[in-house]
């Protein structure tokens, strides 16, 4: 079994101006959530780790690239889970938090709950000496553009998601075999105010278990929590199917059933991982045993040295 860390910067249709920074930014939290686990640093340390690199890149929507909600607000969810105890944490429709996935983390380990929301989260951070930032610097000019461009009347806000990067998140596993997963997100564009997708939603944005294996997920919210899909692929790998056939038959089943596209990145408590999607791209990254892996269109797999640049 040899440690990895499987990351993606979202599921959906990337313009081609911002192609370059989306894959040299799943890259690089790949890089970071596998730089921890060569330190001996545990999976849950790692896929928090790559998370926090893509919530600070304004390119994702996440953090301070998040899209704005009908209000032109900022309102985000994120999780992460142990799958070593089955401990999770969670937060739902968060503001003036630089990184949702530092926050859900202390959900998990410094209260008995599992999600947490709205003012009641921004509450529980400020009690943990969580700083908040101004709201306007979790607004990027690029979401002020496609905020106010699904205003207009006829817009289809769900189908202009797609050419925004979405939901990030990561998998891993370390050198004890335990698994993790993390994922945040901004959630959908021009959202109604107080919308919670599947991000913070066990089973849905994520899951993890040592029995079996890790997910995140990535793609329109409502879909995904209307067929859990990161349980989903679980359920399949219990019956014995591979992480890749896994994570395509959990997919397949949600774009026959509910119409939905998205992604998923997997891995089984013996370092196999994939990353699988059935939008039109999905940037994703993996690190093992220092060799990196990318991608962003369908059969594309690029592989380097970990310290080789792109």
């Amino acid at each position: 079994m040899f440690p990895v860390v499987v990351v993606h910067g979202g599921a959906g249709h990337i313009p081609k101006e911002r192609v370059e920074t989306s894959v040299s930014g799943t890259c690089s939290a790949a890089r970071a959530g596998y730089a921890v686990l060569r330190g001996g640093g545990s999976s849950m340390d790692a896929v928090v780790e790559a998370v926090v690199q893509m919530e600070n890149n304004p390119r994702f929507n996440a953090g301070c690239g998040s899209v704005l909600n009908i209000k032109g607000e900022v309102e985000m969810d994120a999780i992460v889970m142990d799958g070593k105890t089955l401990a999770s944490g969670a937060v739902s429709a968060v503001r003036n938090i630089a990184n949702p996935i530092q926050l859900a983390r202390l959900v998990m380990e410094q209260t008995s709950h599992v999600c947490l929301t709205a003012e009641g989260a921004n509450q529980f951070a400020r009690s943990m000496g969580v700083p908040e930032v101004p709201l306007e610097s979790l607004i990027t000019e690029y979401s002020i553009m496609r905020w106010k461009k699904n205003l207009a009347p006829g817009a289809n806000p769900v189908e202009c998601q797609m050419g925004k990067m979405g939901t990030v998140g990561a998998v891993a596993v370390d050198s004890e075999g335990n698994v993790a997963c993390a994922t945040s997100t901004g959630g959908i564009l021009n959202k109604m105010e107080g919308r919670v997708g599947d991000t913070a939603c066990i089973g849905c944005g994520g899951y993890a278990d040592n029995q079996v294996g890790a997910v995140s997920t990535t793609g329109h919210g409502e879909a995904i929590m209307k067929v859990i899909l990161a349980r989903l692929v679980l359920f399949h790998m219990e019956q014995g199917q591979s992480v890749e056939a896994a994570s395509d038959l959990a997919l397949a089943h949600m774009k026959t059933r509910v119409k939905g596209l998205g992604g998923v990145v997997t891995v089984d408590p013996q370092g196999h991982w994939a990353a699988r999607f059935n939008s039109q791209q999905m940037s994703w990254a993996a690190a093992q045993r220092d060799t990196l892996h990318h991608g962003l269109y369908a059969g594309e797999h690029v592989t380097q040295s970990i310290e080789e640049p792109l």
